[in-house]
């Protein structure tokens, strides 16, 4: 195929510029070779495409109806192999990636506006999606999970810090309950449930000291789905809250919210970008790759 095409862009050179000297200086190779290459191609098709003489070299008919078939097909190829080349010198397409809500707000988010006012022909789709989607089959060039969430036939990059949960209750939740002292009281309190795809229903509120991991299946009267409901809820004083520490760090900063079993909740691996290993990177995918890649400092 590779030789087929090589002939015909050969002759359509020599037949546009009526010499294998001129044609051969555009082409990057000699004369005699680009005589020996047309000699090929009439030798194969079995018909005579150029007339040539001491002074001069012209399509015959025969010539002269191929040139007007694969001129313009050669001219598209050459422009789509062009586009290719451009788009390495400015990266684009479009990153498709699923995330759940945390990973994409704190990081995603932060790492899309470093690297997108820099190239504004990349384009990227996040959806928001707590299950563990089988990338490949639904059409996603990465997904965004917890370390030890990533299936082991992905790459794997680190894109956050360690994370931590918090345990929260606003005071008027508790000028009327107790503080809970081990993960087993929190089975006395009304919690603020959440109910993900992942674990198969509702979430266990996980905890680990002195080596020893608990998981409680808490109750209350509330489930949801999102990390803000939860927030909110926690701050009307609805119940106990269960979420990832830097999203209830102001609250807690502000008094709005008090945090409970803090030395039950110990750092765990964070955010991995993980995408199968036989993917292709693309200039664009490189970049964000960069853009992304978790950088302790």
């Amino acid at each position: 195929m590779a030789q087929g095409f090589d002939e015909l862009a050969a002759f359509a050179a020599v037949a546009k510029e009526r010499s294998f000297t001129r044609a051969g200086a555009k082409l990057g190779v000699s004369a005699s070779a680009l005589s020996q290459t047309i000699k090929g191609l009439e030798g194969r098709l079995g018909v005579r495409l150029l007339t040539r003489t001491t002074r001069s070299v012209a399509p015959t008919e025969a010539g002269d109806r191929l040139l007007q078939t694969v001129a313009p097909r050669l001219e598209e190829i050459e422009q789509a192999l062009a586009a290719l080349a451009d788009m390495r010198e400015r990266p684009a397409g479009t990153i498709r990636i699923t995330a759940g809500e945390h990973a994409a707000r704190s990081v995603l988010q932060p790492g899309l506006a470093r690297l997108l006012p820099n190239y504004p022909d990349i384009r990227v789709e996040i959806v928001v999606d707590y299950g563990l989607v089988d990338i490949v089959s639904e059409g996603f060039d990465a997904g965004v999970r917890l370390g030890e969430q990533v299936a082991k036939d992905m790459i794997a990059l680190r894109i956050g810090p360690e994370m931590r949960m918090a345990v929260v209750g606003s005071p008027t939740y508790f000028a009327k309950r107790p503080r809970p002292l081990t993960p087993q009281d929190l089975t006395d309190h009304n919690c603020i449930n959440m109910r993900l795809p992942t674990y198969g229903g509702l979430f266990p509120w996980e905890f680990e000291k002195d080596g020893r991991e608990v998981k409680v299946r808490v109750d209350g009267q509330l489930t949801f789905n999102t990390i803000r409901q939860r927030l909110d809820s926690a701050l009307q004083g609805l119940g106990l809250a269960y979420m990832p520490e830097d999203v209830a760090a102001p609250c807690i900063a502000s008094g709005d919210l008090v945090r409970v079993l803090e030395d039950w909740c110990l750092p765990f691996s964070g955010y991995h970008l993980y995408y199968p290993s036989r993917r292709h990177a693309s200039p664009a995918f490189s970049l964000l790759l960069d853009a992304l890649r978790f950088r302790d400092r």
